[in-house]
């Protein structure tokens, strides 16, 4: 097996991942799913932009067409579609967390308490995960 033919597999490999992951992208999406979803397109970016510059246009065009499309979907797909809504909904969710969290007042039980204490815990989570995808935006612009 040729170092192209390898280099191609691996990238079939990523790709298919990555478009995986985009088609599973929910309004229910949880931090997790989030951030696998950023660090793969990420991953594939960079390995297409590396190939990119490495690729003769003539001997490896079917590669550089593969490149191509995946590009395409990381670019019209994730970026002008998925990307802003995540974000949008990072940020209300995280508005909605906090709006609870102020909400509740006075006494509470043992259990309030603990609850609390997890919505606070996942509001961290949720901001911190926002700064992640705050951060891809601006290498976008």
């Amino acid at each position: 097996m040729s170092s192209t033919d390898e280099i191609s597999s691996m990238l079939d490999t990523e790709s298919q991942k990555l478009e995986n992951l985009i088609s599973n992208v929910s309004d229910e999406m949880g931090i997790h799913e989030i951030v696998e979803t950023y660090y793969q397109v990420m991953n594939v970016s960079s390995m297409t932009s590396m190939l990119k510059q490495q690729l003769d246009s003539v001997t490896h065009k079917a590669l550089l067409a593969q490149i191509d499309k995946t590009e395409q979907l990381i670019s019209e797909k994730f970026n002008t579609t998925l990307h802003p809504k995540i974000l949008e909904n990072l940020s209300n969710s995280i508005q909605e967390t906090t709006t609870k969290l102020q909400s509740n007042s006075g006494e509470k039980t043992k259990e309030e308490i603990e609850n609390e204490s997890q919505m606070f815990e996942e509001l961290r989570k949720k901001m911190s995960t926002k700064e992640f995808v705050e951060q891809y935006d601006k290498g976008l612009a």
